[in-house]
């Protein structure tokens, strides 16, 4: 398994909240949600109720857990109808990372004929092609730049922020690239130093978080570990690691993937990459949407509170999409058998960079948007929206399928998409045999 989020720390946390390991499970219940972040929800996790509903040791659950399966708890949790309504909290979120796409490192004579940028809650996926108008053949190093990165024991992966399931193919082949890792220590490099004593960078020298055949839960940084005494209190003590009690990483990754590609004179060349991108979560109440949608019929919030539909405006929501959350939550809150969760919704976001278009020579040509809408995860509804680029019209094409096409397009803003799930409030029935 890739390297997850759990901390030693989190059972000292439980200790100093002073929360019973065997609640009731109506107390329990009544955590659950306020525990959808992992931190939160290891801090609270029962380990009776646990055991009772898994049949798994809790410490291969809280190995278990990472971004992903966040979502797989929250699911399974509204499946068996563990989760009690109440008002979401601000901190019951994750926000997302924004990669973007190929950026040359010092060319911008190529022109970007075409760029159709296909994005999904699992998959990020860009076709370009490149043209060359000059009459002599363009090589260059082009880069897939990865945002800055920090161990996170309480966020994602490693392997999540720096997108290591990046794939790239040319003229329809797959081909190999470089990698070039940096990294920083309060704005200082380091990367001479970790690499002298082989630490890898990227991995925070291959941090892992396993359980062992006792089922105990052993964090360590193989890297770290091997090396002398002496080496390791000289990292230590400059602040490159810390123990707390496993060893961690205490520097900023700067990552790239790059590879030399050459644009010949008078030609198109084609380039595809798609990566796995890293969502931001969270959810909000039925109060939040009606506070925003009073915004844009009475023209201030319902409250008289205008810092409530700020998350909502972030994708650049208008009445008739809160007018249809806002309907289904009703429609949620008058039936009679109601599945527990079904007065929350739950969006999530993939956030892309689009100006880094802007790299290469302006404008991009012929540029096309297409948002697939994902599957409800708790058998509800998922809406969409974002703020259009360049405010363009957005079109559906199918019925999980939005467009958006514009030509001679130089984009001014980054991407921001919204994905608005709404639980089934009528809870599943039993098969009948």
């Amino acid at each position: 398994m890739p390297e997850k989020w759990p901390k030693v720390r989190r059972i000292q946390a439980l200790k100093m909240n002073q929360i019973d390991p065997c609640l009731s499970p109506e107390s329990w219940v009544a955590q659950l949600l306020f525990a959808v972040s992992v931190r939160n929800f290891m801090m609270r996790l029962p380990c009776c109720i646990v055991d009772q509903l898994l049949p798994m040791p809790r410490s291969a659950i809280l190995f278990a857990m990472n971004r992903i399966a966040v979502s797989r708890v929250l699911a399974f949790a509204l499946v068996c109808g563990l989760v009690a309504s109440m008002p979401a909290r601000a901190d019951d979120s994750a926000a997302a990372i924004a990669a973007g796409g190929l950026v040359p490192r010092r060319e911008t004579r190529i022109v970007m004929a075409r760029e159709v940028l296909q994005i999904s809650l699992k998959k990020v996926v860009v076709d370009y092609d490149f043209r060359n108008d000059s009459d002599q053949d363009v090589t260059t190093e082009v880069a897939f730049p990865v945002p800055p990165y920090t161990h996170e024991i309480d966020g994602p992966a490693a392997s999540e922020q720096s997108f290591s399931g990046f794939q790239l193919e040319i003229g329809g082949k797959p081909v190999p690239f470089m990698t070039e890792a940096k990294a920083t220590l309060n704005g200082k490099d380091v990367t001479a130093l970790l690499l002298a004593n082989q630490i890898d960078i990227p991995t925070f020298g291959h941090f892992a978080d396993k359980v062992n055949s006792k089922h105990e839960e052993v964090m360590d940084s193989p890297d770290f570990s091997r090396l002398p005494q002496s080496i390791k209190d000289q990292l230590v003590k400059a602040g490159i690691f810390e123990l707390d009690p496993a060893p961690e990483g205490q520097w900023t990754v700067h990552l790239q993937y790059h590879w030399t590609q050459t644009f010949p004179a008078h030609f198109t060349v084609h380039i595809r990459h798609e990566y796995s991108p890293v969502a931001g979560f969270t959810e909000i109440g039925q109060a939040t949407v009606e506070d925003s949608l009073a915004q844009f019929t009475h023209g201030q919030s319902a409250d008289g509170n205008l810092e409530e539909g700020k998350l909502l405006a972030g994708f650049c929501v208008d009445q008739p999409f809160l007018s249809k959350l806002a309907r289904q939550l009703q429609e949620n809150a008058s039936r009679e058998e109601k599945k527990p969760g079904s007065d929350l919704v739950f969006p999530r976001w993939v956030d892309f960079i689009l100006t880094s278009a802007n790299t290469w020579q302006r404008p991009i040509e012929d540029f096309t948007l297409v948002v697939e809408r994902p599957k409800p995860e708790h058998g509800g509804k998922v809406f969409i929206s974002f703020c259009s680029p360049a405010n363009g019209t957005v079109e559906k094409t199918d019925v999980n399928l939005f467009q958006l096409h514009l030509t001679n397009f130089v984009p001014a803003s980054e991407l921001h998409i919204g994905f608005f799930e709404i639980p089934q409030a009528k809870a599943a029935q039993p098969a009948v045999k």
